[in-house]
């Protein structure tokens, strides 16, 4: 009986700790990725910007307001941006 709780708890229990390792996702840069994630940003015309956090792989940028005004919710991976999406 306890070999087969055993087996049922493994699996439930890796589940779960995948699960609440994907939602903790979100986080801050630190210095170093910051000082990137804005090269980039200023690389491609922005100027300003609210939030950066880093999920599902990729930096997303809160509110970058481009040199020409408009402003845009940006994601960057690889150094690159590969998302400009733009703030009504």
């Amino acid at each position: 009986m306890q070999k087969l709780m055993l087996a049922l708890a493994v699996p439930a229990l890796a589940t779960a700790a995948l699960a609440s390792s994907a939602s903790a996702g979100d986080r801050p840069p630190n210095p170093a990725e910051r000082a990137r994630v804005e090269a980039v940003l200023g690389a491609n015309g922005f100027v300003s910007w609210r939030k950066i956090e880093r999920d599902d792989g990729k930096w997303e940028v809160d509110d970058a307001r481009h040199a020409n005004g408009r402003v845009y919710d940006v994601d960057i991976r690889g150094g690159r941006i590969v998302k400009r999406e733009l703030e009504d």
